[in-house]
């Protein structure tokens, strides 16, 4: 009778504290709630063996798709890493929250480009928006470029009236200093006029000559900030409508391309090849959306076409996830998007011209072989 009393008492108690916390978790405030967001950080902190393993302890199915070469996982670390997002093999998790400015370089490198590593990872701008309402257009000296433009042809292969590219501008102001006044400085490097799209003009430009129909949004992204009192972190908020609405009004498009420039020096950014100098492009995917690796995939097969072509022009490919990044850059609206760094702040306008032109000579055979392969 006893052990039924204890018994009893023991679900009792367990209904109510069930029912004690789903009170809880309803009536917080919704800035202390345990959302979705919460447990995907939490569980972005462990690899796909790991989980398998833990399946595995209950359906023994689940073993057969452990890796052979992967060692079992300790519960403990599991636990650690939930409980910290620190990782004790890689110290950039502890070392990034407490060392300033070191979360910039936070990021996977997929495939490394000649020259690259962890000490050379893309660093995105971010200032306050504060400096864009010092622009002083009337000093302003836009760099006119010398380097011949390839002339217009009559390209064999067409899409005809159809854009099947789209080209976009989330940190649209993103400037060079060469199209600067002397003595601007890199943190200031942002115009209104010139930068960032006028590569996307000219990237465009070698697509069309290929017979790749191309759209080229040049909205200012800053100016939607400024107007809607948002941070620059925002940015990709404030793009995203753009895009959305492109895909809406034409079905057609089926890659989007968002142009950026980074902020490292030139000595990082440029490479020479057949005497002439180049600024170094690098793709960027985000990791925190759903079959991301689709776009990755897309990322691998451009750097590896860039590579047969002009050999260290692309500095690989990376993925960003975590608290200091986006972690999706609007990637989850196609599964042919990726953000491209366009050289540096330190780059000219030819340098910037001439990779402009590859990397459309590049994406063009890489677009007709594709559509050979699908029988278009």
């Amino acid at each position: 009778m006893k052990k039924w009393y204890k018994r009893s008492s023991f679900y009792m108690i367990a209904i109510i504290a069930l029912f004690l916390f789903a009170g809880i978790l309803t009536s917080i405030q919704p800035a202390y709630r345990l959302s979705s967001s919460t447990l995907h950080q939490w569980t972005s902190q462990i690899n796909g063996s790991s989980f398998l393993h833990l399946m595995g302890m209950e359906n023994r199915i689940f073993k057969t798709a452990y890796p052979e070469d992967q060692e079992d996982i300790k519960v403990s670390e599991v636990v650690f890493q939930m409980a910290t997002s620190i990782k004790p093999n890689d110290p950039r998790t502890l070392l990034g929250r407490e060392i300033p400015g070191f979360s910039s370089y936070d990021g996977e490198i997929i495939v490394a480009g000649k020259g690259t590593d962890y000490t050379n990872m893309p660093i995105e701008s971010s200032p306050p928006m504060e400096v864009f309402e010092t622009e002083k257009e009337a000093v302003i000296k836009e760099e006119t470029s010398t380097e011949d433009k390839a002339p217009d042809k009559n390209p064999v292969q067409t899409t005809g009236e159809r854009d099947v590219v789209f080209i976009y501008h989330t940190h649209n102001r993103e400037s060079f200093l060469p199209l600067l006044p002397a003595g601007t400085v890199a943190d200031e490097a942002f115009h209104s006029k010139a930068n960032i799209t006028m590569v996307g003009e000219r990237l465009a430009k070698g697509l069309e000559e290929n017979g790749i129909g191309t759209n080229v949004d040049k909205t200012d992204i800053t100016k939607k900030l400024k107007e809607k009192n948002m941070e620059y972190y925002q940015s990709y908020a404030a793009s995203r409508p753009i895009i959305q609405e492109a895909i809406k009004q034409d079905g057609n498009l089926q890659f989007f391309f968002d142009l950026h420039r980074d902020s490292l020096g030139k000595e990082l950014t440029t490479i020479e090849l057949n005497g002439k100098s180049y600024a170094k492009t690098v793709f960027v995917i985000g990791g925190e959306y759903a079959r991301y690796e689709q776009n990755l995939k897309l990322a691998n097969d451009l750097h590896k076409a860039i590579e047969k072509k002009y050999p260290g022009l692309s500095r690989g490919v990376i993925t960003k996830k975590g608290a200091t990044t986006n972690g999706k850059f609007n990637q989850d609206l196609s599964q042919n998007a990726v953000l491209i760094e366009f050289g540096g702040v330190e780059n000219n306008l030819d340098e910037l011209y001439r990779s402009a032109d590859a990397i459309a000579e590049v994406f063009s055979d890489f677009y007709w072989k594709a559509e050979k392969v699908n029988g278009n």
